[in-house]
């Protein structure tokens, strides 16, 4: 049996890339206070002493150093680069709407932009409403970007290692609650195809789609509601863009129930897509009955930690939401 280690979210995503880095000298990092600070949350933690020449400092200007890293991939490294919140993807959004996602198209396929975008996003420390949005929507409806959201440590490292070889520019979403949450992972080099979901529980009662933190919420509602005789599957999509859709309509169809549970506000997020994507099926004419959405209320991110909890989905809503599907 393969060795395996329990390390830390963080710890995870810091091996992801320094193993690609002795493995392959195009890949760098690029962000503000990835050396001796650390970055923000600490993941960056005593990479510049490996990679003195491929940990590089920027200035506070995510517009500048993202553009920069375009450029570079456009001619053949393989920068990541890190922003400390994904909050700030506003101020490069150009970069990453018009310039990265675009250029493989635009010119013919003879141009590619492996570029990897590491950010942490969504609630739970209370950063208040400028440091705490959950923005993946946003970026899935943008053609030409890939979007990763794991939410262990063994899907953090896996995504992390294929997003890094991947010819075409990846956002790579990190909870930041997450990074100090542990799990199992494997010692020998492995690496998880982006685009494919995992159900971490297999249920027959009702189907439960979600990604990132609200993963564990919803086991730990899996786990209430297995008392009480009721049978969830929980259905992590880890790669947002391109989805897994195979994987969401065989569970529906099985289930016959789906709730679609995220940490971003409900209007316009990516429950709406998941949803409709169940509804043009034939997994429709399998539901018994509607299709229900639970994600944060449609509001900024509040600085105290009770009313930020109470704008979010947590265990004891998701069980409530899964008893009025299955009432």
């Amino acid at each position: 049996m393969a060795t395996q280690n329990e390390i830390t979210y963080a710890q995870a995503v810091r091996d992801a890339m320094c193993e690609e880095m002795r493995r392959d000298p195009s890949v760098f990092l690029m962000g503000e206070d990835i050396g001796v600070y650390r970055g923000a949350f600490g993941v960056t933690q005593e990479m510049y002493k490996e990679f003195p020449d491929r940990v590089l400092e920027t200035p506070i200007s995510e517009a500048g150093f993202v553009g920069a890293a375009i450029g570079a991939a456009v001619e053949g490294m393989r920068p990541i680069v890190e922003i400390m919140f994904s909050d700030f993807i506003s101020v490069c959004y150009d970069m990453l709407l018009n310039q990265a996602p675009k250029m493989h198209f635009m010119f013919g396929g003879k141009v590619q932009v492996p570029l990897v975008v590491r950010t942490a996003s969504g609630c739970g420390t209370g950063a208040a409403a400028q440091h705490s949005q959950s923005l993946e929507a946003m970026l899935c409806h943008i053609p030409g970007l890939k979007v990763v959201a794991p939410s262990t440590p063994y899907d953090a490292k896996g995504l992390l290692k294929s997003a890094i070889r991947d010819n075409n520019p990846v956002m790579f979403l990190e909870q930041k609650t997450l990074y100090r949450t542990k799990g199992l992972v494997p010692e020998h080099d492995y690496a998880i195809p982006l685009g494919e979901a995992d159900i971490k529980r297999i249920g027959q009662d009702c189907t439960i789609v979600t990604y990132g933190r609200m993963v564990g919420y919803c086991l730990q509602a899996a786990n209430e509601l297995l008392k009480e005789g009721i049978s969830c599957e929980v259905v992590d999509l880890r790669t947002l863009l391109p989805m897994d859709k195979p994987t969401i309509l065989e569970s529906v169809k099985k289930t016959k129930r789906l709730l679609i549970v995220h940490e971003a506000v409900k209007t316009g997020g990516l429950g709406g897509e998941i949803a409709a994507t169940v509804a043009e099926s034939d997994a429709f004419y399998y539901l018994d009955a509607p299709i229900r959405r639970l994600a944060a209320e449609d509001m900024p991110v509040p600085f105290s930690a009770i009313l930020e909890k109470g704008v979010l989905p947590d265990e004891e809503k998701i069980a409530a939401a899964v008893r009025e599907l299955m009432g």
